[in-house]
């Protein structure tokens, strides 16, 4: 059997944390209201490398990066304005950039928001790309903390400290995974034997969407999963990473699983948004997880025609529907417990199964989908129009890595040995 080569996270990231528990459970998000996803134009932002007064050199000529504007105050600091593809809309500021200097030397920089957006994502340095490590705290500087309600007491701007050298540095909110790493890594996926992908749909600026079919069963039983709505949710993906990856491993429960249910995978579902360095929405300025019901986007449409066509081909049913995403701490969004899907009681049965796997986790659960609830995201479509157990599975934009590999992994295999004792 061909072995899966783990691309996702078991050797890029350094970044780690000790505790697992949350001091205090966060609700998250207020309830969703119902928004118009109507086009809306979005202002791309000029690529090029930014030459300053001071010896410093600052670019966002690559895929992903956000930098919308820069200038040296003075030959030690400069700063720089990280703006969104259009508004209104959700205070997720992504930035990436690279930066360096003719001569090696000490340089702050200073990160600054239109009116009313707080700093979200703590800086992550790297010289290649692809291996990441969180800028040292002795070296991270909030500026002024914003009032109000503030759970992370957030700033509307940050500086931090860097170490200059010829050698472009990356500084990312976190770690830049772009398109062609989805599209690498279900390369990989897609040359196991059980195993099948292909293009599902294109994206308004005509990027692949990529749909991955994981199982050898007769598609009577059926698993959905999607990631990445959001671009700058790389927590999420990569917990959707491990998830999909235990699915599709040799341990003897995944075995048993894909010959009795198979799983469909949409790993990256706003490739546009991703690579434009977007802070939430995709090449039409909207919001893709308020897009289910009215589907005006090409990428919802897909992803509900894909599901739409399994299903119908072979009288198939999904039993569970998953959508990973990231927010400030971790969160299960659950459907309300008196509603009952394809396989009642599935989802609070394997997060808490999951969790006790993890020594000092407590997992956050809250119910979101309660009776009457319209289906204006992924995970309440998923419940309301094919009747899956769904969950919006929101990791920390700050959980430890390693904790987050834990979450996909343990989530996944309890998942497998639930749905197996069912019917």
């Amino acid at each position: 059997m061909k072995k899966l080569l783990l691309l996702g996270i078991s050797c890029m990231f350094l970044l780690s944390g000790t505790s697992y528990s949350q001091k205090k459970k966060w609700k998250g998000q207020a309830p969703i209201k119902k928004v118009s996803t109507a086009n809306k134009p979005v202002q791309k932002q000029y690529k090029g490398v930014f030459e300053l007064s001071n010896g410093v050199y600052c670019s966002n000529k690559f895929v992903g990066a956000r930098l919308n504007g820069v200038i040296a105050d003075n030959d030690t600091l400069i700063t720089a304005l990280i703006m969104p593809e259009n508004a209104p809309i959700n205070a997720s500021p992504w930035y990436a950039f690279k930066i360096w200097s003719k001569t090696p030397k000490p340089m702050y920089v200073r990160l600054t928001y239109m009116p009313g957006v707080r700093h979200r994502y703590y800086p992550k340095l790297s010289r290649d790309g692809k291996t990441w490590k969180r800028l040292d705290a002795k070296r991270f500087f909030k500026g002024k903390i914003a009032p109000g309600k503030n759970p992370g007491k957030l700033a509307y701007e940050v500086t931090m400290k860097l170490d200059l050298t010829k050698e472009p540095l990356w500084v990312a909110a976190q770690e830049v995974m772009t398109s062609a790493h989805a599209y690498a890594w279900s390369n990989k996926l897609a040359k196991l034997p059980f195993v099948t992908k292909k293009v599902i749909g294109k994206s308004r600026e005509g990027r692949k969407i990529h749909g991955l079919k994981i199982g050898q069963a007769n598609d009577k039983k059926l698993v959905m999963v999607i990631s990445r709505q959001h671009p700058p949710e790389v927590t999420g993906y990569l917990c959707m990473l491990s998830f999909v990856e235990t699915i599709c491993s040799d341990l003897p429960i995944a075995k048993k699983f894909r010959k009795k249910y198979n799983t469909y995978l949409v790993p990256l579902v706003n490739p546009d948004g991703v690579d434009n360095g977007h802070w939430r929405h995709n090449m039409a300025g909207i919001d893709l997880n308020r897009d289910w019901q009215d589907t005006n986007q090409p990428e919802t449409q897909i992803v509900q025609k894909y599901m739409n066509d399994i299903k119908a081909k072979n009288g198939g049913k999904f039993y569970f529907g998953v959508d990973f995403h990231s927010t400030q701490h971790d969160i299960y969004y659950t459907v309300d417990p008196k509603l009952k899907g394809n396989m009642p009681g599935l989802v609070p049965e394997m997060i808490n199964a999951a969790a006790a796997e993890i020594k000092g986790y407590e997992p956050n659960i809250r119910p979101s989908m309660r009776s009457g609830s319209r289906y204006l995201t992924s995970a309440r479509y998923f419940f309301w129009v094919h009747k899956a157990e769904s969950l919006t599975f929101e990791l920390g934009d700050h959980t430890p890595r390693s904790l987050i590999k834990k979450k996909g992994k343990f989530a996944a295999i309890k998942l497998m040995e639930l749905m197996l004792k069912r019917k």
